[in-house]
């Protein structure tokens, strides 16, 4: 049989940062970035998921939401028959995919795929998507998008620059992160219960000590952390629509 394909998304956050920086989000409407509209009305979440779900080959998706959260009910996709569910976030990042992981038991094997994705991507391209999961179909592990770091990269001691970093093996990662179910799981868990901070699945996979598969991505697949961000967010989408309209994707 194929292996399935399976999506997490990790959408338990505030956007710390984002408010932080404008003051009028965080004291007018103290919404999380995730949930902040875009100018097609869409919000970012649910533009997110537009493009992930609209993939073929995604079977099944389940979304780690805040425990107060009372937003996602009134998402477009709150019904959606590839929603598995959804689960509480965690503490931390890797909390809440832990806890979709633990909810994806009921329905993925050892060697099927998981994607996690942030909700804060939604300008993810699904040409991206599909040559990631094109590429890694038969590694025994998985990988992840990334770009190569193509700026020069300072150490600092404070705002003093002390030392310039060799950027030649450097890359950025991005998400979707693509692993095979049994090992991602038993990587967070290896690494939560070890006490070890975890920012992305990859890091999990490393400490495990297992490889992953960097693929290309497109600068475009930003994350929306500052309130400049939403702006460029907006542009990208918007020059994306007119390539994309009508097309439909499978592996």
């Amino acid at each position: 049989m194929p292996n399935h394909y399976y999506l997490i998304i990790p959408a338990s956050g505030v956007g710390a940062r984002m408010h932080s920086e404008n003051g009028s989000l965080d004291e007018q409407t103290k919404i999380p970035k995730q949930y902040l509209k875009l100018d097609n009305g869409l919000t970012i979440l649910d533009q997110t998921l537009k493009t992930l779900l609209s993939i073929d080959q995604i079977t099944g998706c389940i979304i780690a939401i805040a425990n107060k959260d009372h937003l996602f009910v009134k998402s477009v996709f709150n019904k959606h028959p590839k929603l598995l569910t959804t689960v509480i976030g965690g503490k931390e990042r890797m909390h809440s995919v832990l806890n979709a992981l633990k909810a994806l038991t009921d329905f993925a094997k050892d060697d099927d795929w998981v994607l996690v994705h942030d909700s804060a991507r939604p300008c993810i391209k699904a040409s991206k998507i599909i040559n990631l999961m094109n590429q890694l179909k038969h590694h025994a592990t998985g990988g992840l998008l990334a770009n190569k770091v193509v700026e020069t990269i300072k150490q600092a001691n404070g705002n003093i620059a002390n030392t310039t970093i060799d950027r030649s093996n450097l890359w950025q990662a991005q998400t979707p992160q693509m692993y095979r179910f049994g090992i991602l799981f038993k990587a967070l868990n290896t690494a939560i219960n070890d006490g070890i901070n975890i920012t992305d699945e990859a890091s999990a996979i490393e400490y495990l000590g297992l490889e992953s598969i960097l693929i290309k991505s497109s600068k475009s697949n930003i994350k929306i952390t500052n309130p400049e961000d939403l702006a460029l967010a907006n542009f990208y989408l918007t020059h994306q629509k007119k390539s994309l309209k009508n097309k439909t994707y499978g592996v």
